[in-house]
């Protein structure tokens, strides 16, 4: 069903089914790239992680100012933001931190270490890259890291606290010239960092050029759509068929300065447009999804569970991760969201709304 007016769009939207999709989509990939097995290839032709991760991040910089200008003060702001990140994310550290040390090869008073506190802090402090691995785990397989999948969720946390003073410039002058300049700059940065990357081969430019300032281009691109929702309305016939040519073609030719902003047109159209039902009466799995596959696919590795037999890995490890997703939300966040939520308010009502 198409939406036909903005107010329609914004209530009834597949935001919550796209999250589903990408955060599917960087599971998939993650159990051929952690796995390695040859028969599971084809998720690569098919799946893309960086695709999805980008595309969370347009996502996040349409509903994220969407819930800035929506909200009471900061205050308020701040507390809903915190209110749905952090106790799942908190809660993964900690299951993470004290039950593998049952497939750890090092003796508990080794395992409880110096070493496990700085991976419980440092995760619980969004800094994983300061210690992603615990004593003893996953040392025989392909990747030792616990949980890979965080690192994003320190860039969306460093978005979190620049949104209210991107909102307060917004005010001073106007929204367009800011979005421009932030896109523009978060796209030179990238470039130049990816450049040294590969001229010195020094792997810590191409760490740093996939940090906010490199990733603020997809969250401003949402930001513009947002903000610019009835030029993106008036103007879709048009702008929908460029932004699929300029991604299709962003490895032709050298245009990637428009790549996150064609992503962010083609995401926020199948978000508001085409409306597929309401997701938000179910649930939101898509965070759980994400954060808990990681560990799931190490495990499964670790402990040799359907080595020989790639198509159960893969089915063992969908059907783990969901599970847990649906656990997460139900157990954890959704115990901490205001009642006046929209999720909560989705499910009461069978409809759904993002003011939240």
């Amino acid at each position: 069903m198409i939406n036909s007016s903005p107010n329609n769009r914004l209530k009834n939207n597949n935001f919550d089914l796209l999250r589903l999709i990408f955060a599917a989509s960087v599971c998939f990939v993650h159990i051929y790239e952690l796995s390695g097995y040859q028969e599971l290839k084809w998720i690569k032709q098919i799946f893309s992680s960086q695709v999805a991760i980008n595309a969370f991040f347009v996502v996040s910089g349409f509903l994220i100012f969407m819930s800035y200008e929506k909200s009471s003060s900061v205050y308020s702001y701040f507390g809903k933001r915190i209110r749905r990140i952090y106790p799942a994310y908190a809660t993964i550290i900690l299951i993470c931190a004290l039950s593998l040390c049952l497939i750890s090869n090092q003796a508990l008073s080794a395992y409880f270490s110096e070493k496990w506190l700085g991976y419980v802090f440092g995760n619980l402090a969004f800094l994983n890259f300061l210690e992603p691995e615990l004593p003893g785990v996953f040392e025989t397989n392909k990747f030792s890291a616990v949980n890979g999948a965080l690192w994003t969720l320190k860039i969306e946390v460093m978005f979190y606290l620049s949104v209210p003073v991107i909102a307060i410039l917004f005010r001073k002058s106007a929204p367009l010239p800011i979005i421009i300049i932030l896109y523009a700059g978060s796209i030179i940065y990238a470039e130049v960092l990816t450049h040294l990357a590969i001229t010195s081969n020094q792997q810590i430019y191409k760490t740093l050029a996939r940090q906010l300032p490199g990733q603020l281009s997809y969250f401003m691109a949402g930001a513009f759509c947002f903000y610019y929702l009835e030029f993106f309305t008036k103007n879709i016939k048009f702008i929908i068929p460029v932004s699929f040519f300029l991604y299709i073609c962003k490895d032709v030719f050298p245009i990637s300065i428009m790549e996150p902003f064609a992503l962010a047109t083609i995401v926020i159209f199948f978000g508001l447009y085409f409306y597929m039902g309401n997701f938000g009466k179910f649930g939101d799995f898509s965070y759980g999804i994400y954060i808990i596959h990681f560990p799931l696919i190490q495990v499964f590795l670790h402990l040799g569970w359907f080595e020989d037999r790639p198509f159960l890995f893969l089915s063992a490890v969908v059907a783990s991760t969901l599970i847990g997703g649906i656990l997460m939300w139900h157990l954890v966040e959704k115990k901490f969201l205001l009642r006046s939520n929209h999720y909560r308010s989705s499910a009461r009502a069978g409809k759904h709304s993002i003011a939240s």
